[in-house]
């Protein structure tokens, strides 16, 4: 089980960044972003995904905002099978209803800034060595950054009619430098140890989780380690459950060098070409 860090602990930078290097995840609780405001978006999320309103807002293929139904959800590297979910991208300056901008462009600034903090902990608990990778400080690598990206996942009930082998999200790692994660609204989400066996994530109403990217495991050198992890399917009565997810992917702006070999937007259109070519396939 993974350890949850009391953000408000005096030695909360420190356990949190200890939880990271160990396990690629750190949970925090007490946190600054409201309980309320997550579980009125899961609300409204829902009932979104339930209607047809969602057909007017399809992804723009260019800018990759808007809504990806089942159909165009994407495959993890190296695997050939869709993941069952369909999900909504939300950029501030991209497209989104009318009656949802407002709750969701709060959280995302809300999430930014947490994250944001989070970014200088990893810094100011990172060894000499490891800080003198990094091209600026890792905060200001966000300063007028428009590339995080707020994505409204669902994964609906299952049905039995299912491809062999599907699961709500298969195993893989996040392109970006963290992942803030509001606990879903049912359990499912599992990191992989370094024994390559499959832990349980904190799922308690509340808490918040936060992960590793591979733009962070590529600015320190590989000090800080990407991790895989994967949402896996319920079984029995929870099957029938839809499960509501609201990940933050953090982004530095795309000029930011990551290491001699990439720029954070050379990282991420190589990463997303790969991904283009999984879903294809």
């Amino acid at each position: 089980m993974l350890k949850t860090v009391d953000y408000k602990s005096p030695d909360a930078p420190e356990q949190f960044v200890e939880s990271l290097r160990a396990t690629g995840f750190g949970v925090l609780r007490n946190h600054p972003i409201p309980q309320q405001t997550v579980d009125s978006i899961y609300k409204n999320w829902h009932k979104f995904f339930y209607s047809d309103d969602k057909q007017a807002f399809l992804y723009n293929p260019e800018k990759y905002d808007g809504f990806f139904p089942a159909a165009e959800a994407e495959a993890a590297k190296g695997r050939l099978v869709r993941d069952i979910k369909e999900y909504y991208h939300f950029y501030p300056w991209g497209q989104c209803p009318d009656e949802l901008r407002t709750e969701l462009s709060q959280y995302y600034q809300l999430a930014c800034d947490l994250a944001s903090e989070l970014l200088s902990w990893v810094e100011a608990h990172s060894p000499e060595t490891v800080r003198a990778l990094y091209s600026e400080p890792l905060s200001d690598m966000m300063r007028g950054s428009e590339q995080s990206l707020l994505r409204v996942l669902h994964y609906p009930p299952l049905h039995g009619d299912e491809q062999p082998d599907a699961i709500r999200a298969s195993a893989h790692e996040d392109i970006n430098l963290l992942t803030v994660l509001p606990a879903a609204n049912e359990p499912g989400l599992q990191v992989k140890s370094r024994d390559d066996s499959w832990l349980d994530v904190p799922c308690d109403f509340g808490n918040l989780i936060v992960n590793i990217g591979d733009m962070l495991q590529e600015v320190s050198g590989g000090y800080f380690p990407s991790t895989t992890h994967r949402v896996v399917n319920p079984e029995g009565a929870q099957s029938n459950k839809s499960r509501i997810s609201l990940p933050l992917f953090l982004h530095p702006r795309p000029e930011v060098e990551l290491s001699a070999k990439y720029t954070a937007g050379s990282y991420l259109s190589e990463r997303l070409a790969e991904l283009r070519q999984a879903s294809e396939s």
